[in-house]
C-alpha cells in the first residue's frame, strides 16, 4: 500500500486529491491510536464528565470550527451534557459572552496546524476567564503552539492525529475528518467504536473507488456560477463545510452558499437562478427526512435551478424521481456516520471544479490573500472587568 508519510510527492496529481483519498486509512489509524491511549484518556476525562454542570465547548477556526457544528448535536444527546460549538473567532472577540466564569469547562480545540492566532488566543482566554477549565487538544501538528501548550500542563490532554493528516495542500480534508472521528471516539466510545467505524471507513472507500475520475462527481456535472448546499441538523455543518471547500478550491470563482432545507425558504431561496446547482443532503432519520424531501420536491417543481441533486444513503421514490446520487450499497448508517460518506462527494466536487476553472488546487489563492494558516490577525489584550452590559 502506498504510504503518504514517506512520499516527497503526492500519490495522485495533487496533494489535495491524495489527502482526500487517504481519509479512510487515516481514520482507522487515528482510532487505533486512541485505543492505545484509552486508559490515559479515561483517567483525564472521567473526573470531568462526572460533573453534572460540565460545559463542553467544541472550538476551532474555519473548517475546524465546523467539526463542532457537525458533531455537537449527537454528543449532546449521547452524553446528556451541555455541548456547544463555538468558533475560536467568536470566543476571541467576545470571550465574556461565551466562556462561563463559574462553570467547569472542557474546551475541545480542533486544529490542523495548532498555530492559528485565534485558536491559540481562545485557549489562553479560557484559562484566563474560566475558574475551572480543562483542555482537550485534537491536532495534526506536534510542533504547533496548541500541542506544545498542553505538554506538561495539569489541565490538558493532547491527542495527535496521524502525521499524514497535517495536510500539505491548502484545503483541510483528511485533517477535518480524522479530528472529527477522533472526538466522537473519545467522547462517545460506546457508539463510535473502532470496530463500528471500520464499517463507515469501508463505505467511504467504496465511494472514493467509485469516483476514481474526479471529472464526474455529481450526476449531470456541469459548469455553475452558484452552488447551494442544504442539510438539516448535523448536515447544516456539513453543508457549510461543503460550501467553504468549493469557495476555497475555486478561489471564489464559484459562489457557494449553505443553509438548512427549512431555513432556505425564508429568503435565501431568492439566490437560485438558471446558473445555480442545489445539492440537498438527505437525512436517514425518518422524521428529519420528511423535511428534506419536501424541499427537494419543491425545488424540482420550481424548475429555476440549473440542477437540483439529492445525495442520499437510503433510496426513495421521491429522490429517484429526479437527479440524485445514492451511496454504494451497504448497511444503513446514522446521520453522524453519513457525515464521513457525504463529505468526500463535496471534497471531490470542489476539486473537480477547481481543475475545471484552471485553479491550482494545492495553492488556490494565487494572490496569497488567503493562507493555509491565517495571517494578519492582531490579538488584543482582554481585561475581564471591561465586559460591558
Amino acid at each position: 500500500m502506498h504510504d503518504p508519510l514517506s512520499a516527497a510527492t503526492p500519490h495522485y496529481s495533487t496533494w489535495t486529491e491524495t489527502e482526500i483519498r487517504q481519509q479512510p486509512d487515516c481514520w482507522m489509524s487515528a482510532l487505533h491510536s486512541i485505543d492505545s491511549q484509552r486508559a490515559q484518556l479515561d483517567a483525564f476525562l472521567a473526573p470531568l464528565l462526572a460533573q453534572d454542570n460540565l460545559c463542553i465547548i467544541l472550538t476551532g477556526a474555519g473548517t475546524s470550527a465546523f467539526i463542532g457544528e457537525m458533531i455537537s448535536p449527537v454528543l449532546r444527546r449521547l452524553n446528556g451534557k451541555s455541548v456547544t460549538a463555538i468558533p475560536t473567532t467568536d470566543i476571541v472577540t467576545n470571550p465574556a459572552d461565551y466562556l462561563p466564569e463559574q462553570q467547569p469547562v472542557l474546551l475541545v480545540s480542533f486544529a490542523r496546524s495548532g498555530n492559528s492566532p485565534e485558536s491559540v488566543a481562545a485557549f489562553d482566554l479560557a484559562n484566563q476567564c474560566v475558574a475551572r477549565c480543562s483542555h482537550l487538544v485534537i491536532t495534526c501538528n506536534k510542533e504547533g503552539h496548541l500541542y506544545q501548550r498542553v505538554q506538561g500542563s495539569d489541565n490538558g490532554f493532547a491527542l495527535l492525529m496521524p502525521p499524514q493528516t497535517n495536510d500539505k495542500a491548502f484545503a483541510m480534508t483528511s485533517s477535518i475528518t480524522s479530528m472529527m472521528c477522533s472526538c466522537l471516539a473519545v467522547l462517545a466510545p460506546q457508539t463510535f467504536s473502532t470496530d463500528r467505524f471500520a464499517v463507515v471507513a469501508q463505505r467511504a472507500r467504496d465511494i472514493l473507488a467509485a469516483h476514481g475520475n474526479c471529472g464526474q462527481i455529481l450526476p449531470g456535472n456541469d459548469s455553475f456560477k452558484r452552488v447551494v448546499y442544504l442539510g438539516s441538523g448535523s448536515f447544516q455543518g456539513l453543508a457549510r463545510e461543503s460550501a467553504l471547500k468549493l469557495l476555497e478550491l475555486t478561489a471564489g470563482q464559484i459562489a457557494a452558499f449553505y443553509d438548512t432545507p427549512t431555513g432556505f425558504r425564508h429568503g435565501p431561496k431568492s439566490l437560485v437562478d438558471g446558473d445555480t446547482l442545489v445539492v440537498v443532503y438527505i437525512s436517514n432519520q425518518p422524521y428529519t427526512r420528511q423535511y428534506d424531501l419536501d424541499l427537494l420536491a419543491e425545488l424540482r417543481r420550481d424548475r429555476i435551478a440549473k440542477q437540483v441533486v439529492a445525495i442520499a444513503d437510503l433510496s426513495d421514490d421521491a429522490i429517484s424521481a429526479g437527479t440524485h446520487c445514492y451511496l454504494p450499497a451497504g448497511d444503513a448508517l446514522s446521520d453522524t456516520e453519513l457525515l464521513f460518506c457525504f463529505l468526500p462527494y463535496a471534497q471531490l466536487f470542489a476539486l473537480s471544479q477547481s481543475v475545471r476553472t484552471g485553479i491550482t488546487p494545492d495553492t488556490p489563492s494565487a494572490s496569497g490573500t488567503v493562507n493555509r494558516v491565517v495571517q494578519g490577525v492582531i490579538i488584543h489584550p482582554f481585561n475581564n472587568q471591561n465586559t460591558g452590559a
